[in-house]
């Protein structure tokens, strides 16, 4: 239900502790409710064109201000939040996720007639494409571009986004499945029919091994969006893509500016997710946190018709919209899917009482902090979002919540213990505001417990890119990762899998353990959701507890300003950001 993932581009927000207040108990009810299966809808809730919004106008620019450029914008590149956000507005899937005005989701069908019809058990799904669905140049979209989306996710240059599909349809776990098709379609292979048929230019046929009731969720991640087989230029096309949402590039300028305007080959009769009112939209990439806060709080002049896709109200401005009501009227809020973890390097810090170490003297309080205290973050016990079916609140196994500035006693006496006085510890830390805010405190506070702490910054906009690299330099580094859909399926596989460990893989700590490995394959296979949620919950606390690879920091919360001529304004608690498919300029 939270769709994207790999967020630690986001949030802001001040104060202090972990009490469990008021308005975070209400936070929580909301987030458990999030919990809930999100329904599968016909071919009459997938028929365009979607609901119009109460008092939208047509037309106008919307200045967007954006702290980070976006580092892909092939779909199958597409990861990490900023840029899922902003593929709604440009790319289309098979499926898609509809929000009615109270916030409801629905998971209908998109350029599919419906949400997907399966057999045999739902080891096959069957999708119809819609009639009149074309590219921005103008193109048919077909079964051929749909089956090419999916034989090119198996190519050595895809690797930044998710997996899921790939290993269902290989039938094996971790990076095994580039196997099945090693070269991707380049070399005139394709992918037999007894795994993905196209039998004519409008059916597609999946066919798995075993039951994938998840396939519709799946789908609808913005890294399955489609790829238009005739323009396809493999790596170039990560900076260039055809597109066949409502919106179109008409330029980009990487780190600087990018303006999206009207696809007109895009049709709204077959749309059901979309609206798309706004002319333009002018993006301004480089606007920290602090600027897009103050500016929108302002709301003066252009100001006014602005907003950000994806920047949070920092840290300092929280205090300042806490006492301006009119602001607040211009504000949305609400939990994000994303669990902010220390992961360690497997690969490089070997001995695990130094990870113990590292896990007791680790401050968590300057990490929420520096994105607003609990009104932007909530500490986090475990790796599991309040938001996901299988949270466990209680959960702290090295007394984080309890000694949330930690514990650089206890760790200096595992360190002598262990003879590793003086441990060099390289850790990578982003270089935004928020992270030269947490790091120098987390940095004296492992220096106190006898580590050797070597902070190098790593630029925001290639920050993933880097932590995923398996031949980095680094012994630590900050990730957060939000589940794909409401359940841990997509979040302990994906982090924890040691089968999956390559360039680019969101196995951030390099976890490969025999017992993690065998339990993913044995909880897979659990068809009731909520023993499959318990057994996941315990799995993620073994990482936590028992292997020490990663750290949990906090729970991430999203509050967000726009501009007073800005209409339309939702939070859309599947991506953690406002919804961008509704909002209009008022004229």
């Amino acid at each position: 239900m939270a769709a994207l993932a790999a967020g630690a581009l986001a949030l802001s927000g001040c104060s202090s502790g972990s009490e469990n207040t008021d308005s975070q108990q209400d936070d929580k009810k909301k987030a458990a409710e999030q919990q809930a299966q999100i329904p599968f809808g016909d071919a009459k809730a997938s028929t365009g064109p979607a609901a119009e919004v109460k008092g939208a106008q047509e037309g106008g620019t919307i200045p967007v201000m954006q702290r980070d450029s976006y580092a892909h914008l092939d779909p199958g590149q597409i990861y990490v939040s900023d840029e899922g956000a902003l593929a709604r507005l440009i790319h289309r899937g098979l499926t898609g996720y509809k929000a009615d005005f109270n916030g409801k989701q629905t998971l209908v069908g998109d350029l599919a007639t419906d949400s997907g019809k399966p057999s045999d058990g739902g080891r096959t799904w069957t999708f119809t494409l819609k009639d009149n669905i074309k590219w921005a140049d103008g193109t048919d979209i077909t079964s051929t571009d749909v089956r090419h989306t999916f034989e090119r996710q198996f190519a050595e240059f895809i690797n930044d986004g998710p997996v899921f599909i790939q290993q269902w349809l290989a039938n094996v776990p971790g990076t095994e499945y580039r196997e099945l098709l090693p070269d991707g379609p380049y070399k005139g292979d394709h992918l037999p029919d007894s795994i993905l048929e196209t039998p004519d230019d409008k059916t597609i046929v999946f066919k798995f091994k075993d039951p994938k009731p998840d396939l519709p969720y799946a789908l609808a991640m913005p890294g399955y969006s489609m790829v238009s087989e005739a323009k396809d230029t493999q790596e170039k096309y990560d900076k260039d893509p055809m597109t066949a949402g409502p919106y179109k590039i008409e330029s980009f300028k990487t780190g600087k500016s990018m303006t999206l305007v009207k696809n007109e080959n895009w049709d709204p009769a077959t749309d059901s997710t979309r609206n798309a009112y706004p002319d333009k939209y002018e993006i301004t990439f480089n606007i920290q946190f602090e600027t897009s806060a103050e500016r929108l709080m302002a709301d003066k002049g252009v100001n006014k018709n602005s907003i950000s896709f994806t920047n949070n109200v920092d840290a300092a401005t929280l205090p300042k919209l806490n006492k301006d009501a009119e602001a607040q009227k211009r504000s949305v809020n609400g939990y994000q899917p994303y669990v902010a973890q220390m992961a360690i390097n497997m690969d490089r810090v070997k001995n695990k009482k130094v990870r113990e170490a590292i896990a007791y003297a680790l401050p968590i309080q300057p990490y929420q902090q520096a994105f607003g205290g609990p009104q932007g973050m909530e500490l986090a016990g475990g790796l599991i979002s309040p938001t996901v079916s299988g949270y466990e609140e209680g959960f702290d196994p090295f007394g984080k919540l309890k000694k949330p500035l930690g514990d650089p006693a206890a760790a200096k006496k595992i360190l002598e213990e262990a003879g590793e006085t003086g441990y060099k510890l390289t850790w990578g830390y982003i270089n935004t505001p928020e992270g030269q805010n947490y790091s120098p405190t987390m940095e004296k506070t492992l220096e106190e417990a006898g580590f050797d702490v070597q902070r190098k910054e790593i630029a925001a906009e290639t920050y993933y890119d880097q932590i995923g690299l398996v031949e980095n330099e680094f012994d630590m580094y900050v990730s957060a990762w939000g589940a794909d859909w409401p359940s841990a399926s997509t979040v302990v596989p994906p982090l924890y899998d040691g089968r999956q460990i390559q360039d680019g893989s969101s196995n951030y700590s390099h976890t490969n353990d025999e017992h993690i490995n065998t339990e993913i394959d044995r909880i897979q296979k659990i068809s009731d959701p909520a023993e499959a949620a318990q057994e996941w919950n315990k799995l993620s606390q073994y990482v936590v507890e028992d292997l020490i690879s990663n750290i949990p920091m906090t729970y991430y919360k999203q509050i967000q300003l726009y501009g007073s001529n800005i209409g339309g304004v939702q939070y859309d608690d599947v991506i953690g950001d406002i919804d961008l498919r509704k909002i209009y300029l008022k004229q």
